[in-house]
């Protein structure tokens, strides 16, 4: 959802006052790339300063240096005034510094309390009121007994932001904090990160949304390339020229078509009720949806009230007990016993929302990735790996979805975010997918990457294939979805249409309300 710049008053410019940090001359560079060439940025207390550039302009190496995580090459930071050397992230909390990163660093096998409890003196029985305490007064709200594995994508996010809350620094960087939190969850972090700003807080901020960005921060330092190539006060730009100044031209704008669906479904779920074996999970209640060649399906709602359930009992990461195997049908065959493997070959594809360890093997390069998924399409012959024919892929990949990266065999882990999710997508799109399963497609993606990634879905649809894409990102369903349904607690909404698609309107069905229209009716067909 667009940040509304009329009625989220934005905070007075702080006061010129000594900088809190200053980089000069900074330079990182890795074997296949220049990550930062001679970046210079000065922050003051209570200053909001966005960081804006397209995937793989260094932004997140330029935050990683600042927090400790990376040394630089050449170049200087002082902070308070006085050079320092930032050995590592306890020594930047030692000064002053936190971080919220887009890649959660996070332990799985923890509890959030636990988790947050490594970077503080106390325990996590002796964190947990403060952890409930802060999650409502900041609108993030999270159980610190959930064990991080159980988490979804949003929920972890809130956990990221509490930890770093606690620590009462002295600058918090965020990198991409919104780009997993529902729409009614960004106005109380604003609301919270102005009033850290108003008490000298300085903060920076990294997000590829615009009007966030506009709406919330003092300053903007635009990087391409690895260079800071503008400075500007956001409130003064539009999104298309701040869009311009990041990626150098025009932003794309999607172009599409009336639907043709099919007369049959090429998935569909009937009566599936499910309940997770994990005691933190949402159990899924009486959802019917059918998913038609030719058409995009929408799922919205606030994270964490079933989506990440319905994705793996789609994907078939979840299988569904003999009995229940006519709960999901595709292509007119039950197959809810049948697992991930299976399911592929009859023509499903899938992103997950977690692109490192879900969509991609970290430490494997590109090549090797493409193997995950596409080994069907010639690339093991007579029980041996054609690498070749992988690499062929992957280059492909790359030269079509415009990946920044060191070529066909860089590590998946030496990508940006967003590089590397344009990867997964075009990846997954290359197969020809008789259906599609996306969550968050565009989660960490620039704008004009965003636009094309949409664009690509959109082509996607009109060669047929059923596509059903689960997001948080409100205003990328109304752009794409040809109907929209919300999921609440576990229910399915009926669909809306897109004609009829509004925020108000899908943004009342995230609170329930379409539960007791629900009920109404049931009562008098009864």
């Amino acid at each position: 959802m667009k940040a509304d710049v009329a009625t989220r008053e934005r905070i007075k410019a702080p006061e010129l006052r000594e900088p809190l940090l200053e980089l000069a001359g900074v330079t990182k560079s890795f074997p296949t790339v220049v990550a930062n060439a001679d970046v210079s940025l000065t922050v003051h207390p209570g200053e909001i300063h966005a960081i804006l550039g397209e995937n793989g302009a260094g932004k997140s190496t330029l935050m990683k240096m600042i927090y400790g995580v990376l040394t630089p090459d050449a170049g200087k930071i002082r902070w308070r005034g006085e050079d320092v050397s930032i050995r590592n992230p306890a020594h930047a909390r030692s000064l002053g510094i936190g971080m919220v990163f887009q890649h959660f660093s996070l332990l799985e096998t923890l509890t959030v309390g636990e988790n947050i409890s490594l970077a503080t003196r106390d325990t996590a029985a002796r964190l947990a009121p403060r952890i409930v305490e802060i999650g409502e007064r900041f609108g993030l709200p999270v159980d610190p007994r959930s064990l991080v594995h159980s988490l979804s994508v949003g929920q972890r996010q809130r956990a990221e932001i509490i930890r770093c809350l606690l620590q009462e620094p002295a600058l918090i960087i965020m990198d991409e904090p919104t780009s997993v939190l529902p729409p009614n969850g960004i106005p109380p972090l604003f609301a919270t990160l102005r009033k850290l700003a108003a008490e000298g807080c300085a903060i920076l901020f990294i997000s590829h949304k615009l009007e966030e960005i506009r709406a919330l921060c003092h300053t903007a330092t635009v990087m391409r390339a690895g260079r800071v190539v503008a400075k500007v006060d956001p409130s003064n730009e539009s999104n298309e020229t701040l869009a311009r100044l990041m990626i150098g031209h025009d932003l794309p704008r999607s172009h599409r078509t009336a639907p043709h669906p099919g007369d049959r479904p090429a998935m569909e779920l009937r009566n599936l009720n499910h309940q997770p074996e994990d005691p933190f999970g949402t159990r899924l209640k009486e959802i019917d949806l059918p998913l038609y060649p030719g058409e995009i399906v929408g799922i919205a709602g606030v994270s964490g009230n079933g989506q990440r359930e319905l994705a793996a009992i789609l994907s078939g990461e979840t299988v569904l007990p003999a009995l229940e195997r006519a709960a999901l049908v595709i292509d007119g065959n039950p197959c809810g016993d049948v697992d991930a493997g299976a399911r592929r070959k009859l023509g499903l594809a899938f992103v997950p929302e977690e692109r490192n360890g879900r969509g991609a093997v970290p430490e494997m390069s590109l090549t090797k990735n493409v193997l995950l998924t596409a080994h069907r399409l010639g690339m093991v012959r007579r029980g041996m790996i054609a690498f070749d024919s992988a690499r062929a892929f992957a280059e492909k990949c790359i030269k079509e979805m415009d990946v920044r990266c060191g070529g066909s065999d860089a590590e998946a882990q030496s990508l940006s975010g967003g590089n590397l999710q344009k990867f997964i997508i075009g990846r997954e799109i290359r197969l020809k997918p008789k259906i599609m399963i996306a969550s968050q497609p565009t989660w960490g993606v620039d704008v004009g990457a965003a636009a094309s990634i949409r664009q690509q879905l959109i082509d996607l649809r009109d060669q047929g294939t059923a596509i059903l894409v689960i997001s948080d990102e409100l205003e990328e369903l109304l752009e794409m979805a040809d109907r929209v349904h919300v999921l609440f607690r576990g229910r399915l909404s009926p669909p809306i249409a897109r004609s009829e698609a509004s925020t108000g309107l899908v943004g009342s069905y995230m609170t329930g309300d379409f539960l007791s229209a629900e009920s109404s009716r049931k009562a008098v067909l009864a």
